[in-house]
């Protein structure tokens, strides 16, 4: 059968974007492949005129239609899928896939799910922090210099995805996923359980928390399982207070 993205499902994220101009490219770009939602992260004092004029007619509705948040954390709560975009690689940041992987899985995940593609400012791109909100990271292979303009990687990440869609496809669709709101809530709580326990360090239990988010990301958490886990959670919580009370 032939796979169709739903790309009333996906939504670029632009966290914390410099200059009007890129932002009006990259909705030029996204709208050149399919996708007509942008929000972004910051960025209200950018000039929506100077926006269009880059933009042209074609997506000045992209423009008018963007919406804005104050933090990524924010502007990606409602969403069950986020991929995070970035050319630094290393220990701390986990894996990254192609353009190509990533897009193979979006079409299947836009059937029941609201995706996320998330761009880091010009200058820095995404950081450490804001990757620990990704369930994904792609980044763009390049043959020297790895910096892209922003709107040359939102072109590269759409135009794989326009084309990813139109491939046949024999996998069933991913089921409706937990949002990234109640997958943060989750981890929140998880890392208070397990830094009382004594399994985290309580000096930095974030760091150590970041291989226990690599291994639950990969399994596509839903609502429900989300639920089953916070629902643990509580129980041992509540287990060890009782224990405590009667040694007492």
């Amino acid at each position: 059968m032939q796979a169709k993205a739903k790309t009333e499902s996906i939504t670029i994220v632009l966290n914390q974007p410099k200059y009007a101009g890129n932002v009006g490219f990259a909705a030029r770009c996204a709208r050149n492949m399919g996708i007509d939602k942008i929000l972004v992260v910051g960025g209200r004092e950018l000039d929506p005129a100077e926006m269009k004029q880059v933009s042209t007619h074609f997506a000045a509705e992209i423009i008018d239609g963007i919406r804005y948040c104050n933090s990524l954390e924010e502007a990606v709560a409602g969403f069950n899928y986020v991929v995070g975009t970035t050319s630094r690689l290393g220990s701390a940041r986990g894996p990254a896939v192609s353009p190509r992987e990533m897009a193979g899985r979006i079409v299947e995940m836009s059937q029941q799910n609201e995706i996320a593609l998330v761009f880091g400012p010009e200058d820095t791109g995404l950081s450490n922090e804001d990757i620990r909100l990704c369930h994904m990271l792609v980044t763009i292979p390049t043959a020297e210099f790895k910096s892209l303009n922003l709107s040359h990687a939102v072109m590269i990440i759409c135009y794989e995805i326009f084309v990813a869609r139109t491939l046949p496809s024999d996998r069933p669709h991913e089921p409706r996923l937990a949002t990234s709101g109640e997958t943060e809530a989750m981890y929140e709580q998880v890392k208070c359980l397990l830094t009382k326990i004594g399994f985290l360090n309580p000096q930095n239990p974030d760091y150590w928390m970041l291989h226990i988010r690599r291994f639950l990301s990969r399994t596509s958490l839903l609502a429900r399982e989300v639920k089953i886990i916070r629902g643990i959670c509580r129980q041992l919580d509540w287990y060890m207070e009782n224990g405590k009370r009667k040694k007492t």
